[in-house]
């Protein structure tokens, strides 16, 4: 998946469109953030009081005069009144964070589930094929952490640039008021700092880059070990699998401490250009005081004023570098939010309620890489009500035929039709209705039994998902267990054998009652004795329906009305209905199978 460069501007302006909804509360945010510069601008006052009309009784300022008109320099009230003021300041101050932290959260976390949401969403959209050559691993690093960039911009980024930015304004205000000369050697640093960020941005962004990659190419090492826990055990490989997350974790590693080591340097010398400045605003400011041209208390509130001036000059440049890591992350998660829908909805789909089943393929090609084709000039012809079975090599290409009649895929060239409409026509969420699937390798969810049954019609009652059960001969075992229908079935559904996931999956599709059904194998990886008795509930859940059955074991296939043979992704043979006739047709891949 493939990042288009996009300037720092672009980005932006994609964020900020992102957050649209929101921005009515990141205002919100903003404008309690801003109350934070007049508070910090009053923080140093009852100090500057405090020294010069305290201790040194000189005249009190002005605004306090003009504030408290009976209060001056020789009462011993002013004492409590500055450290009131003081309290008051502080409890200002909290107050403000409080409710701004409150407004922070609920706006970022609303943003981050919506964006995070939107991205789970259109990966769940994009082709099976897509899929298959990418992936989850990455996807799901995007939508945890990549997406995550967008509350950083606002949050960490945008709020505090802007309020920094006030603040600065406000600062150099009162700091020129009281001496220009100081403020104006304050400022000297402020083109070192903006020099100096701009330099080391590419940089900054290509290594941020880098380290997403790979912390996503590490976390997916562990995705795809914990997906076959059972083989890595069973051939002892744990050791082996741990070098490899451990050398995939080292060049996170790596990455992480060339980017620090970045950030760091840049760290320094932004330090030390403040630091450097603040130096020489002391000696000026000390210059002044024993000139007498400004009092210990002015001298005082300038350097508070200077250190919370260099605060926001930091915050610019800081924030500015840590930024180019979030757009390396948004870059990321717009990349795969930009990825086309290669199956997508009609303009304008036809209705379509329950059809009646009549399947044709006419001269249909599929290609997962658009280099091989894994389907090739595929043509038939099915009857509503109709059991066809398909049989052929592993590989051959005979699930990938079934998964194109619902779309989970478009052909390269050809058309699939449904009750002779081309099956493009029809809104997906309308044609995916018409069809109950039952894989080869059925897939439970973590949850309940009974949500698993119900996850074919959500909201189905709990009567129907009952009757599902016993049609798929599933009932009796369930009640035999201590919760019932409210049984956990563990990740993948785990804590059940093969033969019962498979039957829960059956139930599923009797729940379904669509007019076709896609049968994968449905009986491969169970013994003869389940076998039996899934078969039994098969054959109840096949009538009156359109039925694909893919198998490679004779009794699957002896109630089938039509053969397809897929040999290298061409339907080579259509057999006869005649059980000699499916039995030949089996013998012969079991054969050709064996030669390989």
């Amino acid at each position: 998946m493939a990042e288009t460069s996009r300037t720092d501007f672009q980005l932006l302006r994609r964020i900020f469109r992102e957050a649209g909804p929101y921005l009515p509360q990141l205002g919100g945010v903003l404008l309690l953030e801003l109350i934070g510069t007049p508070l910090a601008l009053l923080a140093p006052v009852p100090l500057k009081i405090a020294v010069d009309s305290i201790l040194h009784h000189r005249p009190l300022p002005g605004y306090v005069t003009r504030w408290l008109p009976g209060l001056s320099a020789n009462e011993p009230r002013l004492l409590l009144w500055v450290c009131g003021f003081s309290l008051l300041i502080a409890l200002i101050s909290q107050l403000q964070g409080l409710a701004s932290s409150l407004v922070t959260v609920y706006a970022s976390q609303g943003l981050l589930r919506d964006f995070r949401s939107r991205l789970f969403l259109h990966a769940e959209r994009l082709s099976l094929s897509w899929h298959t050559e990418k992936g989850t691993a990455d996807t799901l690093y995007r939508i945890q952490n990549d997406a995550s960039s967008l509350e950083w911009v606002f949050v960490d980024g945008a709020i505090p640039l802007i309020t920094s930015a006030f603040s600065l304004v406000a600062m150099l205000f009162v700091i020129f008021r009281l001496n220009w000369k100081i403020g104006c050697t304050a400022l000297v640093i402020a083109p070192l700092l903006f020099l100096l960020t701009r330099a080391t941005r590419p940089l900054l962004r290509a290594r941020s880059r880098e380290l997403k990659k790979q912390e996503s190419a590490s976390l997916g090492i562990v995705h795809e070990v914990l997906g076959v826990l059972r083989v890595v055990k069973a051939f002892g490989q744990e050791e082996r699998e741990r070098d490899r997350f451990h050398a995939a974790a080292d060049r996170c590693v790596r990455g992480r401490v060339r980017l620090t080591m970045t950030d760091g340097a840049l760290g320094l010398l932004i330090n030390m250009l403040s630091a450097t400045g603040l130096t020489a605003v002391l000696y000026f400011g000390v210059s002044d005081v024993l000139a007498g041209a400004l009092t210990v208390g002015q001298m005082l509130l300038i350097m508070s004023y200077i250190t919370q001036l260099y605060s926001p000059l930091k915050t610019f440049s800081r924030k500015s570098v840590s930024l180019q890591a979030q757009l390396a992350g948004a870059e990321r998660a717009f990349a795969l939010l930009d990825l086309p829908e290669d199956v997508h909805d009609p303009a304008f789909p036809r209705p379509l309620e329950r059809s009646r089943g009549a399947v044709s393929f006419r001269d249909v090609a599929f290609s997962y890489d658009g280099k091989r084709n894994a389907l090739e000039s595929v043509s038939f012809e099915v009857e509503p009500g109709a059991r066809v079975g398909i049989v052929g090599q592993t590989g051959a290409g005979k699930t990938t035929l079934t998964y194109l009649m619902a779309r989970f895929d478009d052909p390269a060239s050809g058309a699939i039709l449904l009750d002779g409409i081309d099956i493009r026509e029809y809104a997906l969420a309308d044609l995916r209705a018409q069809f109950a699937v039952v894989f080869q390798e059925p897939v439970l969810f973590a949850t309940s039994i009974a949500d698993n049954i119900a996850y074919a019609r959500p909201g189905a009652h709990m009567d129907e998902i009952v009757a599902a059960a016993k049609n798929a001969d599933i009932h009796d075992f369930i009640l035999s267990l201590p919760n019932q229908y409210d049984t956990r079935v563990g990740e993948r559904g785990m804590a059940l054998s093969g033969g019962e996931r498979q039957r829960i999956g059956l139930a599923r599709a009797f729940l379904r009652d669509a007019p076709i059904l896609i049968l994968d194998e449905p009986t491969s990886s169970v013994d003869v004795a389940t076998e039996s008795t899934i078969m039994e509930a098969v054959e109840r859940l096949m009538d009156g329906r359109t039925t694909f059955i893919i198998a490679h074991r004779l009794n699957t296939l002896v109630s089938c009305d039509q053969m397809l043979r897929v040999e290298n992704g061409r339907v080579v043979q259509e057999a006869p209905v005649r059980t000699d006739s499916i039995v030949h047709t089996v013998a012969s891949v079991s054969a050709l199978e064996s030669s390989q």
